[in-house]
C-alpha cells in the first residue's frame, strides 16, 4: 500500500484497478490524519487561512508558491493546498514549502480515483452529443438526464464545480486546524500569483469592512484585467460593488458568516446548470442567498493571473513570461506597496446581477446527488 506521506508516492496517468483502491483509501486516511507541515516552526495561531484549488498544473503551482514565498506576513498564513490529482510533481511542490504551516488535503470523488466509473467517466454513460432520443434507444445509464442544451456530462469539466463545493464545506467544517478560525479565508487557484503585500493588504481590506461596509460579504484582491498606469494615488484606495462572478472570482476572502449563509444554499449550489462555480455563486446571489453580495476591491489588484490557458483557453501559454510581467509592474511600483491606510474611493450604485446566461454542463441527477452528500460526509 502507498506510503502515507503526501510526497513519498506517485500514481501513474491511469492506475490499475489495485493502485486506484490503495490511493482512495491514501486520500482518505490523509484527510482524516490532517498532518500540517512546519506546525512546529510556526507554532502561533494563523490569522489568514490561504486554500489554492491544484489541479494539474505544477509550474503555476511553483510560481504561485515562489510569490508565497516572497510575501511579507507569510509566517501567519496557514496554506491549504486542495488537489484532485495525486502526483508526484505536486506533492514535492508542497513538500518545498518551509516558510509557512502547510497542509495538504484532497478532493476525495476525483476522476483519478474513479476512472471508470461515476464521478469519472463511465463508459455506459451517454456520449455528450447523442441526444436523448437516440440516449433513450441506446439505454445509456444517464439517458435521462441531459443539461439544457441536450448534451451529456463530461466528466473533466463536471470535477471543477465538485472540488470547489468540496472543499468549501472541508475547509470550513473539517479541517480541524481551523476549528476556532475566526479571520477570513481566502480563495485562490494554482495559476494565481500574489504581490509581496497581498498579507498587509487583505488584514487592512479586512479592518476596513468591519468599519466601513459590514455588509460587504466579501473582499477580492484579484482582478484580470490588465492595470493601466501606475500605482501613485491608486494603490491604497478601494472601492465597493456590487459582486460579479467574472471580475471578482480571484483572490476571494470571507469569513464564516458568509459561509454559512452558503452552505445553506447547498441545494441551489447543486442542482443549477452550469458546470462553472462562480456563475452558479452569482445565480445564488439572486435566488437563494438572503441579500446579494457586496465587495470591496483594492483599485490595484494584489493577485495576478499567470494562466491564460485555463479551462476555457485553448493558446498555449508561458506562466513564468507571465510571471515576469507581473514582477516587473510590481518592482517599478514598489514605492507604492504596504500602505498605511486604505480608504474606499468609490461606492458604486449596487443592484442584484443575475448570470446572463446559464452555461449547462450540469444537468446529470448524480451531480447533483453527490454535490449535495458533502455536508453529510464525515
Amino acid at each position: 500500500r502507498p506510503a502515507a506521506n503526501a510526497s513519498a508516492a506517485a500514481a501513474p496517468a491511469v492506475l490499475s484497478e489495485n493502485a486506484t483502491l490503495s490511493y482512495r483509501s491514501l486520500v482518505y486516511r490523509l484527510n482524516f490524519d490532517q498532518p500540517v507541515r512546519n506546525a512546529g516552526r510556526f507554532p502561533a495561531r494563523p490569522d489568514v487561512v490561504l486554500v489554492v484549488q491544484v489541479h494539474d498544473r505544477a509550474e503555476h503551482l511553483r510560481l504561485l508558491l515562489e510569490s508565497l514565498r516572497r510575501a511579507a506576513g507569510v509566517e501567519n498564513v496557514l496554506l491549504v493546498l486542495s488537489h484532485d490529482l495525486w502526483a508526484e510533481e505536486l506533492n514535492r511542490l508542497a513538500a518545498r514549502v518551509d516558510f509557512c504551516p502547510v497542509l495538504q488535503v484532497f478532493f476525495p470523488f476525483s476522476i483519478q480515483l474513479y476512472p471508470r466509473e461515476f464521478p469519472g467517466h463511465d463508459p455506459r454513460d451517454c456520449p455528450r452529443d447523442v441526444g436523448k432520443a437516440a440516449a433513450l434507444r441506446l439505454g445509456c445509464i444517464n439517458a435521462e438526464f441531459p443539461d439544457s442544451f441536450g448534451h451529456y456530462r463530461e466528466a473533466r469539466f463536471a470535477q471543477t464545480k465538485h472540488h470547489w463545493w468540496w472543499k468549501l464545506h472541508f475547509v470550513w467544517e473539517r479541517v480541524r486546524a481551523l476549528r476556532e478560525h475566526a479571520g477570513p479565508v481566502l480563495f485562490l487557484e494554482e495559476d494565481h500569483y500574489l504581490a509581496p503585500d497581498f498579507y498587509h493588504v487583505l488584514k487592512k481590506l479586512w479592518a476596513l469592512r468591519e468599519r466601513e461596509c459590514p455588509e460587504c460579504q466579501l473582499v477580492s484582491l484579484g482582478t484580470y484585467s490588465p492595470v493601466r498606469g501606475g500605482f501613485a494615488g491608486r494603490a491604497d484606495k478601494v472601492e465597493m460593488k456590487t459582486w460579479k462572478s467574472t471580475e471578482h472570482n480571484m483572490g476571494m476572502a470571507f469569513g464564516r458568516d458568509t459561509y454559512q449563509k452558503l452552505i445553506e444554499c447547498t441545494d441551489a449550489f447543486c442542482t443549477y446548470d452550469d458546470y462553472n462555480w462562480d456563475w452558479t455563486l452569482q445565480h445564488l446571489t439572486v435566488s437563494c442567498l438572503p441579500k446579494f453580495w457586496k465587495v470591496l476591491v483594492p483599485e490595484i489588484p494584489r493577485i495576478f493571473h499567470t494562466g491564460d490557458c485555463g479551462m476555457h483557453h485553448k493558446k498555449s501559454c508561458r506562466p513564468s513570461t507571465q510571471s515576469a510581467k507581473i514582477d516587473s509592474l510590481l518592482n517599478s511600483n514598489q514605492q507604492y506597496l504596504f500602505p498605511e491606510a486604505m480608504s474606499v474611493s468609490k461606492r458604486y450604485s449596487m443592484a442584484p446581477l443575475s448570470p446572463h446566461v446559464k452555461n449547462g454542463g450540469w444537468g446529470d441527477i448524480r451531480d447533483h446527488e453527490l454535490c449535495k452528500s458533502y455536508r453529510r460526509l464525515q
